[in-house]
């Protein structure tokens, strides 16, 4: 492919960091994730697609609201590697990351709403923890806040019955 491309066509680490607002290091490190691919010239510099610029850009915003480097790369999966994506592939790319948005903008409102409720945590501090999480019973679900991931007390209940009985055979 990179025998087809003009070097005019391509765009060097250099131009790529100062265009998207990224150090070289970083772009480099990109690559190295999977999440960026590069062509190399015959002296063995970096050159990269045009649209690499809109894929670091997306990178960017993808970490910005919490999305970790293995569901930036899974949603990035739906691009080629080897031209510049088209719009239709960009829409297909925009469908998949919707589902991760959703999800996090649901953690987000639960976390702006908390207002100082039980969490599911299990540091059984607060008084409405003793009673939403009694012996830390969200445990049973999973490590971490569960209720504000998504998960009830109903859930929190079932899992610790589940695990009684487990224990109890």
């Amino acid at each position: 492919m990179a025998d087809t491309l003009r070097t005019a066509d391509l765009l060097s680490i250099g131009q790529v960091a100062a265009r998207g607002g990224i150090a070289a290091s970083a772009l480099r490190f990109y690559e190295s994730q999977g999440l960026l691919h590069d062509y190399r010239t015959d002296r063995g510099q970096r050159r990269y697609l045009r649209d690499t610029l809109r894929r670091v850009a997306f990178i960017k915003a993808a970490q910005q609201v919490g999305l970790s480097l293995d569901e930036i790369r899974q949603t990035l999966e739906v691009l080629p590697v080897d031209r510049n994506a088209t719009e239709a592939e960009w829409q297909q790319l925009a469908e998949r990351w919707r589902p991760l948005l959703d999800e996090r903008i649901q953690v987000l409102q639960r976390l702006r709403d908390d207002r100082g409720q039980c969490i599911g945590c299990g540091c059984l501090t607060l008084a409405d923890c003793q009673r939403q999480n009694p012996n830390d019973i969200a445990y049973e679900i999973g490590h971490s806040a569960q209720y504000l991931l998504g998960h009830t007390r109903a859930d929190a209940v079932a899992a610790a019955a589940k695990a009684h009985a487990k224990h109890s055979r």
